[in-house]
C-alpha cells in the first residue's frame, strides 16, 4: 500500500518537474524544494505551495537544521487523494 502511495507521489511530481529519491520501506518522502524555488528557505517554500496549491507539506526546517531546504510528505491518504494532491502541487508550482 505505502509503496503505492509513494511512486504515485513521486512519479506524479516527477511528471511536473519535482524530481525526488524514491524512498524505500518508509511512510514519508523527503524532496529538495524545487530548483526555481530554492531561494526559498523550506518553511517559506511550504506556505507559498499551501497557499497556491491548497496542499500541505512539513517544511524540513522543523526536524532540525539538516532539514531546511527538503520538505516532508507523509504517505498517509489514499491513491485518490495523493493524484488529486499531485495536480493541485503541479498547478500551484506553476502560479508560484
Amino acid at each position: 500500500m505505502y509503496r503505492a502511495r509513494r511512486d504515485a507521489l513521486v512519479d506524479g511530481l516527477a511528471d511536473v518537474g519535482w524530481k525526488m529519491d524514491r524512498p524505500r520501506g518508509t511512510m514519508f518522502t523527503w524532496a529538495p524544494v524545487p530548483g526555481p524555488y530554492e531561494d526559498l528557505d523550506s518553511l517559506e517554500f511550504s506556505i507559498q505551495l499551501l497557499e497556491s496549491a491548497g496542499v500541505a507539506l512539513s517544511p524540513g526546517v522543523g526536524f532540525g537544521p539538516s532539514g531546511e531546504g527538503f520538505v516532508r510528505f507523509a504517505l498517509v491518504e489514499d491513491l485518490g487523494r495523493i493524484e488529486q494532491a499531485v495536480a493541485r502541487i503541479g498547478d500551484g508550482l506553476k502560479r508560484l
